[in-house]
């Protein structure tokens, strides 16, 4: 995905730094506005990644730091949920501003009681996601615990969070009074989405079910199976960032944006491979794909490898071939099964190669022709096989040009 740094003012003049996550050479299909768990801020790994499967979706997604979190400005002791709620309208009134307003709300944990919050507020919004959220906002001060003494009596105290310090104030507990959680979800003009663990041990699964009883249909509920409040685990981020773009696509319009010309480049493909790994995301005509290698040569698996790819063009591009060749012929080829294998030989025992030394490249393909065809039609399709524009590429000479591109700078 690309991502690029922005700042915006919230309504106290205090400059908010942000992130855009956008699809790679693609044309966002829907908006997302993300915040982040109490005290997080928005470059919390798990957050990377749920962003990151979402631009793989085609949807963009801001996030950003609340004020005196991270890169913000701000007093940290001086915020409370309400400034919350006033910073993610500002983020949403930016966006509209340059792009477009977001339609996906996407809220972990406190995070996720700021969206709810939130959503009355701003217009246009269609879904709305909660991830590990309380049900009330006051849930948050069993994190300060023996604090609230404190703060009570000087106005302010010292929390520990996360192994992390920060100054909680008297306004910041008196705030979270103010809110009320079941008219807010009651009267929510969205759908809504709760995610949660069963096994959360910060903020309990009774959580999920109260604010799921609370909303009105449209509203669905997703276990997170053994998963940890934070999803420290990527694939468990990911997992999460998926479900959200399937789920979404029932509730944004995502289909009257696709592009209604050759907006896409024929044969445009871009590809992203970010270091780490070899994890590669891939962005052909619009479609979201991904790449990697096997645990064993240093990959994580996610996806198929190159050569994988290179067989699935073969066998596809097999099967289109068949499929056309028996439409103009008129046989009654019902379906064409294509199965791949590639190894590496020696040249020296390949008897057909022109090459005589070290190894080459060895593809069985192997076809399984349904229908009522007759021995000849079969004979006859298996050695149209050949005639796949890919398979008469690969025997042909290639010219690969390679041109370097400067990236943007970041701000």
């Amino acid at each position: 995905m690309k991502s690029q740094s922005i700042r915006f003012k919230n309504r106290k003049n205090l400059t908010l730094s942000g992130r855009i996550d956008l699809p790679e050479d693609e044309k966002p299909v829907a908006w997302a506005l993300f915040a982040h768990c109490f005290t997080c801020g928005k470059n919390l790994k798990s957050m990377g990644h749920i962003c990151r499967a979402l631009t793989l979706r085609k949807i963009a997604v801001l996030r950003f730091d609340f004020t005196g979190i991270g890169q913000s400005e701000g007093d940290f002791s001086t915020s409370s949920l309400s400034s919350n709620v006033d910073d993610l309208l500002c983020a949403a009134q930016w966006l509209e501003t340059r792009y477009e307003m977001p339609e996906i709300l996407i809220g972990h944990s406190f995070g996720g009681a700021a969206v709810l919050q939130m959503a009355a507020r701003a217009d246009g919004i269609k879904a709305v996601v909660t991830i590990a959220a309380p049900y009330d906002p006051q849930h948050i001060t069993h994190l300060i615990g023996p604090s609230l003494n404190t703060i009570d009596k000087h106005g302010e105290s010292r929390v520990s969070i996360a192994g992390r310090e920060f100054t909680i104030g008297k306004e910041f507990i008196s705030d979270l009074a103010t809110h009320q959680s079941q008219e807010r979800i009651k009267n929510l003009a969205a759908a809504l989405l709760v995610m949660h663990s069963p096994s959360d041990n910060t903020v309990n699964i009774e959580n999920a079910r109260l604010i799921y009883q609370a909303a009105k249909h449209p509203k669905s509920f997703i276990s997170l199976d053994k998963t940890d409040h934070l999803l420290t685990n990527q694939e468990d981020a990911i997992y999460v960032g998926n479900m959200i773009a399937d789920w979404a696509s029932r509730y944004v319009d995502m289909g009257t944006k696709l592009p209604q010309s050759n907006q896409h480049v024929d044969n445009h493909v871009t590809v992203r491979t970010d270091s780490g790994g070899f994890y590669t995301e891939i962005q052909a005509k619009g479609f979201a794909l991904t790449a990697d290698e096997p645990i064993s040569y240093g990959g994580t698996e996610r996806g198929p490898t190159p050569y994988d790819y290179l067989m699935a063009a073969i066998g596809a591009c097999t099967g289109m071939t068949l499929q056309m060749y028996a439409r103009k012929k008129k046989w009654p080829l019902t379906s064409a099964v294509v199965r791949l294998n590639h190894s590496k030989i020696h040249a020296t025992d390949c008897q057909i190669c022109e090459t005589g030394t070290g190894k080459i490249d060895r593809f069985e393909r192997e076809l399984e022709l349904h229908g009522a065809l007759t021995d000849s039609q079969k004979e006859r399709l298996t050695r149209i096989a050949d005639r796949c524009p890919v398979h008469q590429t690969m025997h042909s000479e290639v010219m690969i040009e390679t041109s370097l591109k400067q990236p943007l700078e970041k701000k």
